[in-house]
C-alpha cells in the first residue's frame, strides 16, 4: 500500500457559523459554534488516509484535553500518531469563523505546533520509508526545510502547500518537488494576479505546480510540459474549510499510485468536491469510495 508521511500541524479548530462575516469593529449573531479536529498537517493526514494510503504523521500536540481528542480522532481515521509528540502546554488551535457562501477567515494559533522546530529521532528514517511527504507552514519553518531535505536525500517526493503565505526561503524551494498553492498564496509568492500567470512564475521556484482554483478547478504547469487545466467538480458549496487539503492529500495518494496526470488531477478534485458539501475540516474529509463515486458521477 502507497505510505504517505506528513509533517505539520494538528490544531482544533473552533468554527463559528454565520450568516456574513463581520467586518472590522463589527458585532454579529452566529448561529452555531463547533469544535472539529482540524490542522493543515492533520487534515492532509486524515484526507491521505481517507483515500487508500498508510500514512503516519509528525507533528505534535499539547497535553490538554484538545491534545487527547486530536490523537484519537486521527487514530480513528487510520493515521499512525507514533511519531506525534505530546508536549507540555496547550495545542494548537485554529479560530474559523464561515459564512452562508461557504467561504472562511482564519486565526491560526501554533500552541503545541510551534515546538516542532526540527527533526527527532526517528523522524528520517520514517521519511526514508514514505512514497512521499506532505508538508505545509503551519510548524516552524526549520522543520518544514529539514524535513523536505531528508526526503531529497532519501529519493522522497515532496508536496509542499504553501499555506499559510509567506515568502519562502531558497533552501526549501530547492528540495521542492511540487507546490500546491492556491490563488492568494500563489499571488503572494509571485505578485502576478493572472493565474496562469502566477503558476508559470512559479516555474522559476520549483519544478512543479499545481494551482487551485477553488470552483474554477486546478492548474498544473511544470518545467517538461504544456499547461493542463482541469475543471472542478460541480457541487454545492456548504463549507469550504479543509477543501485545500484534502485536495493535497488525496493529490499525493492520486501521485504515488502512478495515475495518469489528469486523471489524478481530477481525482482529487473530485475529493475537495465531496469535502466542500459538507460542513468542518477533518469532518468533511471523503473516504475513497466517495471519492471513486464523485470521479465517476
Amino acid at each position: 500500500m502507497t505510505h504517505i508521511v506528513v509533517l505539520g500541524s494538528t490544531n482544533m479548530d473552533l468554527v463559528t457559523y454565520v450568516a456574513k462575516a463581520p467586518q472590522r469593529g463589527e458585532t454579529v449573531t452566529g448561529r452555531e459554534f463547533r469544535t472539529i479536529p482540524g490542522g493543515k498537517g492533520a487534515n492532509q493526514a486524515m484526507a491521505a488516509a481517507r483515500a487508500g494510503a498508510t500514512v503516519s504523521l509528525i507533528g505534535a500536540v499539547g497535553n490538554d484535553a484538545y491534545g487527547a481528542r486530536l490523537r484519537d480522532n486521527l487514530e480513528h481515521s487510520g493515521v499512525d500518531t507514533d511519531f506525534l509528540r505530546t508536549v507540555e502546554g496547550p495545542s494548537g488551535t485554529a479560530h474559523i469563523v464561515v459564512d452562508d457562501e461557504g467561504g472562511n477567515s482564519i486565526v491560526v494559533v501554533p500552541g503545541a505546533n510551534g515546538t516542532v522546530d526540527h527533526l527527532s529521532p526517528g523522524d528520517e528514517g520514517l521519511i526514508a520509508s514514505a512514497d512521499a511527504l506532505l508538508l505545509q507552514l503551519e510548524v516552524p519553518l526549520a522543520a518544514v526545510v529539514a524535513g523536505a531535505e531528508a526526503a531529497r536525500r532519501h529519493g522522497v517526493r515532496t508536496v509542499l502547500t504553501p499555506s499559510p503565505a509567506q515568502p519562502l526561503p531558497e533552501e526549501l524551494l530547492s528540495v521542492t518537488d511540487v507546490l500546491v498553492p492556491n490563488e492568494y498564496e500563489a499571488v503572494t509568492l509571485t505578485g502576478r494576479t493572472d493565474p496562469l500567470d502566477a503558476a508559470v512564475g512559479l516555474l522559476e521556484l520549483v519544478p512543479e505546480v499545481v494551482l487551485t482554483l477553488g470552483e474554477a478547478g486546478c492548474l498544473y504547469v511544470s518545467r517538461d510540459t504544456e499547461p493542463l487545466a482541469v475543471p472542478a467538480h460541480q457541487v454545492a458549496a456548504v463549507d469550504s474549510t479543509g477543501a485545500g487539503d484534502t485536495f493535497a492529500g488525496a493529490y499525493a495518494v492520486a501521485v504515488a499510485e502512478e495515475k495518469p496526470l489528469r486523471e489524478a488531477l481530477y481525482w482529487a478534485a473530485a475529493a475537495a468536491a465531496v469535502s466542500v458539501q459538507r460542513e468542518g475540516a477533518s469532518a468533511s474529509m471523503p473516504y475513497r469510495p466517495e471519492i471513486e463515486a464523485q470521479y465517476t458521477a
